[in-house]
């Protein structure tokens, strides 16, 4: 039987020597190549996602929530047209430097705030809900216990994005895990996308947009679900 506690690990590893990492990551200072290619695929998925909302027209009318917020990549460009954005975190480090980020960029913004906060005991209601790169952390069992409540969170939608579960990707990160280096993160876990779908099918959503950031060592599905 599995007793691997995988939500403390990502908590211990995003307040340890995680942090640093995808601080450094998500930055924009010097990083090694495959930090950079990681650096750029990210980003991609950001860019996807804030398109996608730009396009509905609709920004400064709704609430989001940027459940696994990090440092704010997401949630800072999103309050910076318009949004009222609610982030948080299960890394009280992250969380911290997303809000020092903030003030930097946005000042003391009113429609941006940040918590430390674990995924599954976020309340409330919002218009749209986001967790992105969140699902890769967890096994199959947990993605669904944390989509079904990030759904029961979303008045009209819910954007997810994930490592999705293909032949090629299987292999690579089979060979991935012979060269652990000293920077080894947490367990990576792949999902199958129609899983992903049948899960948001059960708690009332729809499938609306899809979109794929592929590079050479970061690959996200991104998927936006709205509710029937």
């Amino acid at each position: 039987m599995n007793t691997v506690d995988d939500k403390a690990i990502v908590k211990e590893y995003f307040n340890a020597t995680g942090f640093e990492r995808w601080r450094r990551i998500y930055g924009d200072g010097e990083v090694n190549k495959v930090q950079q290619d990681i650096r750029i695929g990210h980003q991609q998925t950001i860019d996807t996602v804030v398109a996608w909302l730009q396009a509905d027209g609709n920004l400064a009318q709704i609430s989001i929530c940027d459940a696994g917020c990090g440092v704010g990549s997401l949630s800072i460009p999103l309050a910076q047209v318009g949004a009222t954005v609610y982030g948080s975190d299960i890394s009280e480090k992250m969380v911290e430097e997303a809000r020092q980020k903030a003030k930097a960029t946005l000042g003391e913004a009113s429609n941006l705030s940040f918590a430390v906060k674990d995924l599954e005991a976020l309340s409330g209601k919002y218009h749209t809900v986001i967790c992105l790169d969140v699902l890769i952390h967890y096994p199959q069992q947990d993605a669904v216990k944390m989509i079904t409540h990030l759904a029961s969170l979303a008045e009209s939608r819910l954007i997810l994005s994930f490592a999705p579960k293909t032949f090629l990707l299987s292999i690579l990160k089979k060979i991935g895990e012979f060269f652990p280096g000293p920077s080894k993160t947490t367990r990576a876990y792949q999902h199958k996308e129609a899983d992903i779908i049948k899960i948001l099918e059960s708690n009332g959503f729809s499938s609306k947009r899809t979109g794929m950031t592929s590079t050479r060592f970061y690959f996200s599905r991104i998927l936006e679900a709205v509710r029937k």
